[in-house]
């Protein structure tokens, strides 16, 4: 393995690969496919293309195997890209270290977001934290729940936004957001005037859900088996993985859903969709922040965790006055 690194790093005329072949490579790999990776990094496709074509001529190997428009790491790649995720580690450190002595903190900030509250409150939060710190570039990747532990334990991504919290020697999670859970339903519903229901009166409703290892279905399902209500006695008449696009089912008519109140909050205020009271039954989710522990945060990333930390009471108490403000207009 050393050999293989010392190989990388070294080509016949001692010339260093360079550190933008190598973002690259990495970014090729996360994504599987060239097309998205060049997007990504604001290159063209052929770029990319022939960075990695150039690197595997230098070094006479194959970095991945093609697969049409899928491309997947070869034996090689595997090998060499946890050393490429080491030396672009090492680079954001020395950027950091720079950035320090010049008393600026800059460089990105990459975080794993994989819920819908946190995809509305990290603009906000981003916002605030980079009026203090305007050199860094955020970066927010949505992914499902077990992709950021994934990557998280990978080293893959430094922070990570989620609705569960993660148990492992390895990760910190802190509390930062306590999102509430909401029936909407389409505004001719006949339950859309009265605006209450009970959690017996889904049973005979068209119901969208969201994926089951979502952290909203697993919350609402959570509630309603204190009713005695399971999965399979509901109607459910369609499955979606986008909150968005459930809320807009709901608007066209296809059936009544669950969203959290930051994402029904638009449709609200718009009269698009109607809120419906579940009596009894009161949902809601907490949203964590998670960092790695077993590899130093660069110093916008330690600022971050925290810059979020400090602000968790307030940003609470925006988020929710903004949503009543919003939905009164």
């Amino acid at each position: 393995m050393q050999g293989v690194y010392n190989e990388l790093l070294w080509n016949r005329d001692k010339r260093m690969v360079e550190l933008s072949t190598l973002q690259v490579f990495l970014a090729a790999a996360e994504e599987k496919n060239f097309s998205n990776a060049a997007k990504r990094l604001h290159l063209s496709q052929s770029a990319v293309s022939q960075n990695i074509q150039s690197m595997e001529r230098a070094y006479g190997v194959e970095l991945f195997v093609r697969r049409g428009r899928i491309v997947e790491l070869s034996e090689t790649g595997q090998i060499i890209l946890p050393m490429v995720q080491e030396v672009l580690r090492a680079a954001r450190m020395l950027e950091d270290g720079f950035e320090e002595i010049r008393n600026q903190v800059g460089g990105e900030l990459l975080i794993g977001c994989s819920t819908s509250a946190g995809k509305y409150l990290l603009p906000a939060l981003l916002s605030g934290f980079q009026e203090q710190y305007p050199a860094v570039h955020p970066r927010v990747k949505v992914m499902g729940r077990e992709n950021v532990y994934d990557r998280m334990l990978n080293h893959t991504i430094p922070l990570g936004v989620t609705s569960k919290m993660f148990e492992h020697r390895d990760l910190e999670c802190q509390p930062l957001f306590d999102d509430r859970i909401i029936l909407i339903v389409p505004v001719n519903h006949p339950w859309a005037m009265y605006g209450k229901a009970t959690p017996d009166d889904l049973l005979d409703q068209p119901v969208i859900l969201r994926e089951e290892m979502s952290g909203t279905c697993e919350t609402v399902m959570h509630g309603l088996k204190n009713y005695g209500i399971t999965p399979d006695m509901l109607k459910v008449v369609m499955e979606l993985g986008n909150p968005e696009a459930i809320e807009m089912a709901v608007e066209r008519g296809v059936g009544i859903a669950f969203v959290s109140e930051m994402v029904a909050a638009r449709g609200l205020a718009f009269g698009r969709i109607k809120k419906v009271e579940m009596q009894g039954l009161t949902l809601s989710r907490t949203v964590y922040i998670a960092r790695t522990l077993n590899r130093p945060l660069t110093r916008a990333q330690s600022l971050f965790w925290q810059f979020a930390q400090s602000r968790r009471e307030q940003i609470n108490t925006e988020i929710w006055d903004s949503l009543v403000n919003f939905s009164v207009k």
